[in-house]
């Protein structure tokens, strides 16, 4: 009958679509309660927004003029957060475009390129390094033979080298750095190995800068080239460059500044690092630096792509611990946990590991941050320094060691959630 019930098998079969409407019900209210995933990114979420809230306070109280903060996710850019200024005299503000110093970042690129030669059959991690540079035969080495260094030794920061690359700068009219290896070979005969070859870490920028010149040497071209063929133009990052900007660039290339007595004063524009530019010459904008995490935390999307540049395995290899870097604390994580691989820092905090690296030069600050097993990372840069860097532990009390640090807690939520 129209607009009632009949009797019968009718009425068994409202009953019946009753019950399908009641399964309906429920199937659509479980889908309504929150599942495992979205609880955990719910608990990313907050861990991001407490992550920003103490870097726009950080930033605001320290009187950093500029900060960019990246956080890269399974492949893809899941925060970009822009702060403050690039330029605090014109009052430009930062934004995607603004280009940092990344200062000592560059060492990755470094170990990298004496990866790819590795894994070319060019050379070996632990052929000395004096077969590339027989310079280095001149200094002096009270431990023994200083042909026994290797390769290996210089990029896990254990070849006895001193820190700083050129300590005789005392005038503001000198060179921001060297401009050519001959000045660091006319100082070799009056340079000593500080300690015993592989006995012990100690951070060593003119190490570094003797990497470089083995790229030079066995490849024949200027490191920037190289590392622009090798590296840069195969990851995308074409905005990325070494030492003074291209006119082109110019006026994305954030100004950068120190803090001293509580007030803030600016530090010399688009400085050139000369020959010490494998220890420190990288500038480059987020995204390109984005570029780069995606390729050393690996994505298998791109994996033939990204393996054109290195390796999987041989990426992974420079994660391996060589040697312990605890006494040191201007590195990775800046703890007494932390170890030096090759040419990156690797630590651990609970169930999240580690890897990457800091930078910090003429006022900028950079930190590069992965946690692999999450297969995610960060980035966040300064242009302001708040003090110089000291190894102690109170170089983790910094507003930009602060903030750095706090990128911890976004690694530690994924984990829980994994």
């Amino acid at each position: 009958m129209v607009g009632g019930l009949a009797h019968g098998a009718d009425k068994g079969g409202f009953y019946d679509m009753r019950r399908r409407f009641a399964a309906l019900f429920l199937v659509a209210a479980a889908c309504l309660v929150p599942s495992p995933a979205s609880a955990d990114e719910r608990a990313f979420a907050a861990a991001l927004e407490e992550f920003r809230r103490l870097h726009r306070a950080e930033t605001g109280r320290a009187g950093i003029a500029g900060s960019s903060f990246y956080f890269v996710r399974e492949g893809r850019t899941v925060a970009a957060d822009h702060l403050g200024e690039q330029d605090a005299q014109g009052h430009v503000p930062v934004d995607a475009r603004t280009i940092y110093h990344w200062a000592s970042i560059t060492k990755t690129m470094t170990g990298i390129a004496i990866m790819q030669l590795r894994d070319r059959g060019l050379l070996s991690l632990d052929d000395p390094i004096t077969r590339y540079v027989p310079e280095l035969a001149r200094i002096h080495n009270p431990f023994g033979n200083t042909e026994a260094i290797t390769l290996r030794q210089l990029m896990s920061h254990s070849a006895g080298f001193r820190s700083g690359t050129w300590p005789w700068r005392e005038a503001e009219w000198q060179p921001f750095e060297p401009a050519g290896w001959a000045q660091l070979e006319a100082m070799l005969p009056y340079t000593q190995v500080t300690f015993r070859p592989g006995s012990r870490f100690g951070y060593s920028n003119p190490g570094i800068v003797y990497l470089g010149q083995v790229i030079e040497r066995l490849t024949g071209e200027d490191y920037e080239v190289y590392v622009d063929k090798n590296i840069l133009r195969p990851l995308g990052m074409h905005d990325s460059y070494f030492d003074r900007t291209p006119p082109h660039l110019l006026r994305h290339r954030s100004h950068s500044y120190h803090v001293r007595d509580g007030r803030r004063e600016a530090a010399p524009f688009d400085v050139d690092t000369g020959v010490t530019v494998s220890n420190g010459g990288l500038n480059a904008p987020m995204p390109d630096m984005a570029r780069y995490l995606v390729f050393l935390i690996g994505d298998p999307a791109r994996q033939a792509e990204h393996e054109l540049v290195l390796r999987r395995a041989s990426i992974e290899e420079m994660w391996r611990p060589q040697i312990a870097a605890g006494e040191d604390f201007s590195q990775g994580r800046m703890a007494a946990t932390t170890q030096s691989g090759l040419s990156f820092f690797v630590d651990a905090a609970g169930p999240v590991r580690f890897v990457g690296h800091n930078g910090d030069q003429n006022g900028f600050r950079a930190y590069l941050s992965l946690c692999p097993d999450q297969r995610a990372g960060s980035l966040l840069a300064f242009n302001t320094e708040t003090r110089a860097v000291r190894n102690d532990p109170s170089n983790r009390e910094t507003a930009e060691s602060r903030i750095a640090l706090a990128t911890d807690r976004l690694c530690e939520a994924l984990a829980q959630a994994g």
